[in-house]
């Protein structure tokens, strides 16, 4: 009796060692598949006021650092020469049921709760999932900046290097050159010229999609890793168990 106990619990220990890994390996993979992209929601966004000396939020990790300081180096340039201010943010996802032009509109509030703060302000908004875009000025900077300009900025300047492969840092830079050059009184240099370019389809996949086929091959090889090394360990203890019939 006192070895039949001993054979059982040695059988259920062993069982668990070989049940842990498994476990492990599923809590892992579920893990890689479960975890979403972070939404930004404007309560995330840390407060400002006018004259702030923040250009640039870029919480869509999509400018440089070069590219990033050469804007906001601009924008602050505008703001000493014309009391005008400009500020572009970047976020990598939105809130379910946010837009581009509700958060624009929610985080220009924050920022600008009242129509004194906001007269000289113009917020340009970019969600880096969708490429969707939204733009906001206040009223001193309308007769300037017109409506059908800023949207031209927001639909156009930004949007077709965007749509030309992702180019954010070209994207951003065309944009602040137009922006500085309406708000300073200048000409509008206009939109980029769009030409029709033949798109072939390459043989690369985007990094989304490698990083989507890098996580399912692990998964799938943690998986069978899981399968086949405890019923290989079992097989060995089970060849290495002393004979019944010794």
């Amino acid at each position: 009796m006192k070895q039949l106990f001993k054979q059982l619990f040695s059988s259920q220990k062993h069982l668990i060692q070989l049940i842990l890994p498994l476990v492990t390996v599923i809590i892992l993979a579920a893990s890689l598949f479960a975890t979403p992209a972070l939404a930004t929601g404007v309560y995330q966004i840390p407060s400002l006021t006018a004259g702030n000396n923040t250009w640039v939020l870029d919480q869509g990790e999509v400018i440089s650092r070069l590219n990033e300081g050469k804007i906001s180096s601009a924008f602050e340039d505008l703001a000493k020469q014309t009391n005008k201010e400009v500020r572009i943010v970047t976020v990598r996802r939105l809130d379910y049921g946010e837009t581009p032009e509700s958060f624009t509109k929610e985080l220009f509030e924050k920022w600008f709760p009242t129509k004194e703060a906001q007269k000289n302000q113009t917020l340009l908004v970019i969600d880096t999932v969708t490429n969707g875009t939204a733009i906001l000025t206040g009223d001193e900077v309308k007769p300037l900046l017109t409506d059908a300009i800023a949207e031209s900025v927001a639909t156009e300047t930004v949007s077709v290097p965007l749509r030309n492969g992702n180019k954010y840092n070209q994207a951003f830079l065309d944009a602040s050159d137009r922006l500085v050059a309406v708000l300073s009184g200048k000409a509008d240099p206009g939109p980029p010229k769009i030409t029709d370019n033949v798109q072939v389809e390459g043989t690369y996949k985007k990094a989304e999609e490698t990083d989507q086929g890098n996580a399912t091959a692990w998964v799938v090889g943690l998986l069978i890793a899981a399968t086949v090394i405890p019923m290989a360990t079992y097989y060995i203890y089970q060849i290495n168990q002393p004979s019944s019939d010794g």
